[in-house]
């Protein structure tokens, strides 16, 4: 607990600690977004890929450090997510545990809330999704259950705002008064009671301080296997005559069990009105579309290519006029500024930088047009949908929809898509899908074709991008059926999802969604762009300052035999596609640099007239499925624990786009 005296919490001090609980789906990314806005941290949890959310808020005068714990469906250590989230409550003890429940789902919901009653830290309900409920025929009693229960219970809308300031309240209420926290809790019979207390006597004074013993008991009786281990390794002599008291009671999990769903049973029987029988709802409504074999696939192929279409209508405007408005005229006043700095100088500010990493931020506009409509989709519960249509598409590979969930996320970054492979079980299909997580066109491949479709193909670039990716699913599926005939001979996994109910979008969570990934996209451009371009520049000024006899030309000359398999006979283009190795908007930055064009709209409409359409094409199908850049590299490496399968996929990359590109542009050739 914070230090301080009551009435006192959170004021001038540390602030109070609000650890947000919940399983997947239930609003609370919503509720912690309302709670902190742009006062986010985003990081890892020690020794975790599981992402970390922490943030803080002011409320009535008092500040609250607000940590978002990963969604879980118990406090049992199956999952990273679930050691993560006890262990933070056990050993953080924060101030108050907010239960985020989903109205909807209220059974399921209060399973994790009996686990939470079996550790000491005081716990508010925030009640979200109550609109939700209603739609679904649903009337749940929050005083009712406030009652039932003996804890705190605020009925919420988080989607609307509505109760999110309640909520603060009554866990400010509960920290300056923690003895007032006296709930329900799950019991179990008699017998399995009086051999809880005997293992809970013999654990006393032999655990860390902050594993309560009467939590430890009770996990110890579940088989909970971390905590088994831990026991034995610190319990001492007290071990034998505990393990010989497990062994007499190992019927009692289905006990604790059963204690569980029965408290479950009473309290939703007291707070929950249910719908008449066969009534359908609005969620019944839409996924009679939306999960329809058919349907359900021609909706997902329409939501991509309105996607791309969006990119194109609503963003290229705004990045024509970004690149003639702000980014030339930084360069031209910046050419001015430097009139009296040596040469190279200006050219290093102004051709290297301004036009590298410049080229680069025009694209910000058509980020935020992608990763607002990738937002609203997950707000609004769709990809969950998507991943129950490609599950039977995904069985052709020998994986299940889960997997579809890992390569969605790669179209923002492979790098986040390889470590969200961790929620595969099975590690076939795990090491399978990070292997084709390549293959997905993230932000940065979809910038370069945002930027240079235009320019090569005019009216058809949104038909054109809308083929290149189409290819790369094709490809991911049979490259994924060839690796999984050969290496992992045609082995299948099976496939059980939560499937969400539709809700109402949110605004606020949308924008920090849309925040969050296009300011990594230009601290990106600010460090690891910036850093590419000026190297580029150096590479292409040395030895005497100009660029056709520089060392890079030499070396991209040196190259441009193989180039000429794919049309690309210009040695700038091939050196611009291996700097995507650094960052894969490097590509843009790059070619800004070579050609030095003054602006992202000249360069787009120079390189344009550089290739014919079967070269446009064959480069653009190199961009999109050349080799991993180095960040997902490094992240497979790190998944899967070596160089054997980075390198593997790095191979088998740069023999797929160069063997498309070619055969592409020499069907093209021989049919033009």
């Amino acid at each position: 607990m914070s230090e301080g005296a009551p009435g006192a919490i959170g004021v001038g001090g540390a602030p109070l600690t609000v650890a947000l609980a919940g399983q997947p789906n239930v609003g609370k990314s919503t509720v912690f977004n309302v709670l902190t806005g742009l006062s986010q941290h985003v990081g890892n949890w020690p020794g975790k890929t599981v992402e970390q959310k922490s943030g803080e808020c002011h409320h009535q005068g008092n500040r609250f450090r607000v940590i978002d714990l990963p969604g879980t469906y118990s406090l049992t250590a199956n999952s990273d997510e679930e050691r993560v989230a006890r262990d933070f409550i056990i050993q953080e003890r924060p101030d108050v545990v907010v239960l985020i429940a989903n109205a909807a789902a209220l059974e399921r919901n209060l399973y994790l809330l009996a686990e939470l009653l079996a550790l000491p830290q005081p716990v508010v309900v925030g009640l979200n999704m109550l609109d939700v409920a209603e739609q679904q025929g649903m009337r749940v009693e929050p005083h009712v259950l406030e009652a039932a229960l003996g804890l705190p219970v605020v009925p919420m809308v988080a989607s609307r705002n509505q109760g999110v300031c309640e909520l603060l309240g009554r866990a400010l209420a509960l920290a300056r008064k923690p003895e007032s926290f006296t709930p329900q809790r799950p019991t179990m019979q008699a017998d399995h009671q009086e051999v809880l207390v005997a293992i809970q006597a013999l654990l006393v004074g032999r655990m860390p301080e902050a594993y309560p013993e009467e939590w430890v008991a009770l996990k110890l009786l579940e088989g909970d296997s971390e905590v088994t281990q831990r026991v034995r390794a610190e319990a001492g002599e007290a071990w034998p005559k505990i393990e010989t008291l497990l062994q007499q009671h190992e019927d009692a999990i289905v006990d604790i069990a059963r204690g569980r769903y029965e408290w479950i049973g009473r309290m939703v029987r007291a707070a929950l009105v249910r719908s008449r029988p066969g009534a359908i709802t609005l969620t019944d409504r839409l996924d009679r579309v939306g999960i329809h074999p058919f349907w359900g696939l021609v909706l997902l192929l329409g939501v991509f290519g309105l996607v791309f279409w969006l990119t194109y209508a609503a963003a290229m405007p705004v990045v024509n006029w970004l690149d003639t408005k702000v980014i030339s005229s930084v360069a031209e006043a910046a050419r001015e500024v430097l009139t009296p700095a040596p040469e190279w100088l200006t050219s290093l500010l102004v051709d290297g930088l301004i036009d590298g990493a410049g080229a680069v931020l025009a694209l910000v506009p058509v980020l935020v047009v992608f990763f607002a409509v990738l937002g609203l989709l997950e707000d609004v519960r769709y990809l969950a949908r998507s991943a129950y249509v490609m599950d039977r598409f995904m069985h052709w590979v020998g994986l299940h929809g889960r997997s579809f969930l890992p390569l969605f996320v790669g179209f923002g970054c492979n790098v986040p898509g390889v470590m969200g492979a961790r929620i595969i079980d099975d590690r076939r299909a795990r090491l399978l899908t990070i292997l084709l997580m390549p293959l997905v066109p993230c932000t940065g491949r979809m910038a370069v074709t945002a930027f240079l479709a235009p320019a090569f193909f005019g009216a058809n670039a949104a038909l054109v991008t809308w083929g290149l990716v189409t290819g790369n699913v094709v490809l991911l599926f049979l490259i994924g059926m060839a690796i999984n005939g050969g290496l992992f001979k045609g082995a299948h996994s099976a496939f059980i999802m939560e499937m969400p109910l539709y809700h109402l979008p949110n605004a606020k969570t949308i924008g920090l969604y849309v925040w969050q990934n296009v300011w990594a996209f230009v601290r990106k451009a600010g460090t690891i762009i910036l850093l590419a371009s000026a190297t580029v520049w150096l590479l292409s000024s040395l030895p005497g300052g100009e660029v056709e006899e520089s060392v890079l030309a030499r070396f991209g000359r040196w190259l441009e035999p193989a180039g000429a398999w794919l049309g690309l006979g210009e040695w700038r283009l091939i050196i611009a596609l291996l700097s995507s190795f650094v960052a894969k908007e490097n590509t843009i930055a790059t070619l800004g640099v070579l050609y030095g064009s003054g602006g992202a709209k000249g360069l787009a409409e120079l390189v344009g007239r550089t290739l014919t359409p079967a070269a446009a094409l064959a480069f653009l199908i190199v961009q999109m499925t050349f080799v991993p850049c180095a960040a997902t590299v490094a992240a497979i490496r790190q998944e899967t624990g070596g160089w054997k399968w980075p390198a593997f996929s790095v191979g088998l990359l740069l023999v797929v786009s160069l063997g498309a590109a070619i055969l592409v542009y020499q069907l093209a050739r021989l049919l033009g």
